[in-house]
């Protein structure tokens, strides 16, 4: 593996390279990473960094954000069969029926996980570490959330004063935590703190001590004093919970917390992607122009 890591270094100078990972991905692949966060977090770092070169290690929609704010960017992802299932759980043609029933008063909500498609047909976009900030400051009585019904529903007890029409889509690998699952694990380790991503159904967040970002979880284990926590997200976080917190104990809430498209990103895909000419993905210019507005937007309101 190390040999493997020295390659990626030596070719990420040669093609001035940046690499960026989600919290999702292998391990290996974290610790080779540029930079490693949510994704608010490598939306925010895709508009900053200056290399010519983002290879983008989670799914796709990661790198169509990526791409869309960076349009002069060759954006490579090293696996593109890995995709999100819940980025197509909206239909464009929904999101016009709902702005003919509400006019102005709605304002169309898009999680960050969606396809381009759908952000290019949306007032603004958030991610779970910004969403109530960014819906908050919306003056739109009406929210039309896509494509996540359990964020959506996360962020609307929070708002009363505002209407929230839901789409039905989820996040598979959250939408099977069960709250049993919950009740298992403290029964097992019954004073670990509960940390809950939002993407989970309203019967799992109910249980938790924290729900919030994938970021968020990391940043509250980190200040607790507590010693043990219960994770109810994606395993692939495990890795900087422990980087950060090596005399901490993080116990998964389910066994099938692991999403499969983001075990797609391997340090030998990363290694193929920079040793290829790829142009990297191609969008449409108008696609990525309808698209950036609700990114840009996100990002001023989150600011």
């Amino acid at each position: 593996m190390k040999e493997i890591q020295e390659q990626i270094m030596r070719l990420k100078k040669e093609k001035n390279a940046v690499i960026m990972a989600h919290y999702y991905v292998d391990d290996a692949v974290q610790e080779i990473a540029d930079y490693v966060g949510d994704s608010y977090y490598l939306s925010d770092m895709a508009t900053k960094v200056e290399a010519e070169t983002i290879v983008l290690c989670g799914v796709s929609f990661m790198g169509e954000s990526a791409k869309i704010l960076n349009p002069g960017k060759r954006v490579l992802l090293p696996d593109v069969t890995a995709d999100c299932p819940m980025a197509h759980m909206a239909s464009v043609e929904k999101v016009r029926r709902v702005r003919e029933d509400y006019g102005d008063d709605v304002a169309v909500v898009c999680y960050v996980n969606s396809t381009a498609a759908l952000k290019s047909v949306s007032d603004v976009c958030v991610t779970s570490s910004n969403a109530l900030k960014v819906v908050k400051a919306l003056p739109n009585p009406v929210i039309y959330f896509i494509p996540d019904k359990h964020l959506g529903s996360y962020i609307a007890k929070k708002l009363p004063e505002k209407k929230f029409i839901f789409n039905d889509g989820g996040c598979p690998v959250h939408t099977m935590i069960r709250p049993e699952d919950i009740h298992e694990a403290l029964k097992a380790h019954p004073a670990a703190k509960v940390l809950v991503h939002p993407e989970c159904p309203e019967a799992v967040t109910e249980l938790a001590d924290y729900a919030g970002s994938t970021s968020g979880i990391i940043d509250y284990a980190t200040a607790s004093e507590a010693d043990e926590f219960i994770i109810a997200t994606e395993l692939g976080v495990m890795y900087e919970l422990k980087q950060k917190n090596p005399d901490k104990s993080f116990y998964p809430a389910s066994a099938l917390q692991i999403c499969e498209d983001m075990k797609k990103i391997t340090l030998d895909k990363v290694l193929s992607v920079l040793n290829r000419d790829d142009v990297g993905l191609d969008m449409t210019e108008e696609l990525m122009e309808k698209a950036h507005a609700p990114l840009k937007r996100m990002l001023e309101l989150s600011r």
